[in-house]
């Protein structure tokens, strides 16, 4: 009883520990802002994003358009509200796929090892090799630009550093008194993976996942600067930023601060998480004061 005590209050602590980190409560607000504004877009917006017009091409900011039009004569600040739901969105899925299959292929990698890590590990080594944007070009020429490629083109390249990270995690735990006491009770090799190694991986991947969405966010943002992304009603932060290679950067520096502007603040706020996060989780930092 008494240790359960003690173990609820070291996760008070930590907890107010992790809450009083201004990274972490600056990143979150800004992230949770971000969220916030994607799921509201359609009742935010100050336009529809049909409500272009050609007349009003590179309008400067006024009381009817805060950040000014695009090329195009849409409004600048509604597409940044209805473009962040695709940043959000193929960020988070994106993460999401690429660490599914970057911890399945480092879970079987490392509790195998032998000639299956190193199988796996080549075929690891001969993704990182392979440059992600030319993959995206690739598939946009045979699939066509759309955020399912870009989702894809990502994926396929950035679950190499998740399958790396649990591998080298697996290595350090498989040996360790509590997985060998485990498979002296007999339990199944799925077993050990699931319930006994993968939820001590958690910590660094959590870690890792937060950095790998703010990369994600910046290279979907590349890919759109390029024509790569994703096609539609809905443009892009990066298809924004893309217009400013058409008109001279004075003439309408919003048409490129805008975009530009909310890619750094939500970069910056994952970037904010993740360093707080990974002080959080480090074992050598001091947890209890």
């Amino acid at each position: 009883m008494q240790v359960m005590i003690k173990h609820q209050r070291l996760n008070i602590v930590m907890e107010n520990r992790l809450l009083k980190d201004p990274r972490f409560v600056v990143g979150m607000t800004l992230v949770a802002l971000m969220i916030l504004i994607a799921i509201l877009a359609p009742l935010i917006a100050p336009y529809e994003l049909s409500d272009g017009d050609f007349t009003s091409r590179l309008c400067p900011i006024s009381a009817d358009h805060w950040l000014g039009c695009d090329v195009n004569g849409q409004d600048v600040l509604t597409i940044l509200i209805w473009g962040a739901r695709v940043s959000l969105y193929v960020g988070s899925l994106t993460v999401l796929l690429s660490m599914t299959l970057g911890i399945g292929a480092g879970l079987v990698s490392g509790f195998f090892g032998g000639i299956t890590d190193n199988i796996i590990m080549r075929i690891v080594d001969i993704f990182m090799a392979f440059p992600g944007i030319l993959l995206a070009m690739a598939l946009s020429a045979i699939m066509g630009p759309s955020i399912n490629t870009v989702v894809f083109a990502i994926a396929a390249t950035g679950w190499t550093s998740s399958a790396r990270l649990v591998r080298g995690q697996v290595l350090s735990l498989a040996d360790r008194d509590f997985v060998v006491a485990s498979k002296g009770f007999g339990a199944s090799k799925l077993r050990l993976m699931l319930i006994h190694i993968l939820p001590h991986v958690w910590s660094p991947l959590i870690v890792h996942g937060t950095f790998s969405l703010s990369g994600v966010i910046i290279v979907e943002a590349g890919l759109s600067f390029l024509g790569l992304g994703a096609q539609g009603p809905i443009q892009t932060w990066g298809g924004l930023l893309s217009q400013a290679t058409e008109i001279d950067l004075l003439e309408s520096l919003n048409v490129s601060l805008a975009p530009g502007g909310a890619i750094f603040l939500l970069v910056v706020a994952l970037n904010f998480i993740g360093d707080s996060l990974r002080d959080f989780f480090d074992p050598k930092k001091e947890k209890i004061r």
